[in-house]
């Protein structure tokens, strides 16, 4: 794997099958991240703080849910909330959108996806994980025409494959990787 020494964000989306997959990095990184986590994961609109408060009991890491100008952390794994777009301002700061949902889903992965590429260029990875419609795949289209770096969950270990398979057949992407592998790629930058 190349250096990815000038990562500033790290930005994961997922639907259906992907929850899993979250846990197992998350609790198989230490105790310092180098870049800040977003965490983009369709769910239902009245969901509340429950995935945040299942996330935070597999680490010591700070879970955080955003809220509207959210400064981002080293450190920090963020939780885009249900029935918002998160949207990048700048390299520090966070917005919420309530516009109309994007391939069925609001958060949207391609939209949070597109801001990032957009402010972080060639220093954003995108990862892509299991999940039922396309959402993430235009996304990563946008995280590697600014030169990011795209990341896909390897289908056949993706409880519902359609998502990262569709990307994999659209993307140039730059790694492929399972639950078991992510956290170990997250730690090399």
């Amino acid at each position: 794997m190349k250096s990815q020494t000038n990562t500033e964000l790290i930005v994961i989306g997922g639907s259906a099958g992907s929850l899993q997959v979250i846990i197992e990095m998350i609790k198989n990184l230490d105790h310092m991240t180098p870049v800040p986590i977003v965490l983009v994961i369709h769910r239902k609109a009245q969901s509340g703080d429950v995935l945040r408060t299942l996330l935070q009991q597999f680490t010591q890491i700070a879970v955080v849910e955003i809220e509207d100008k959210t400064e981002l952390e080293e450190n920090t794994i963020y939780l885009v909330p249900a029935d918002y777009h998160l949207l990048f301002e700048n390299h520090k700061n966070m917005s919420l959108d309530s516009s109309e949902k994007m391939n069925y889903s609001r958060p949207s992965i391609d939209v949070t996806f597109r801001s990032a590429a957009e402010i972080y260029g060639k220093n954003v990875i995108g990862v892509l994980l299991s999940g039922a419609n396309a959402d993430g795949v235009e996304g990563l289209s946008y995280i590697k025409k600014y030169k990011g770096k795209v990341w896909i969950q390897d289908p056949e270990t993706a409880e519902v494959d359609y998502m990262p398979r569709h990307a994999i057949e659209e993307i140039d992407y730059d790694l492929i990787i399972t639950s078991n592998t992510l956290a170990n790629y997250i730690k090399q930058l």
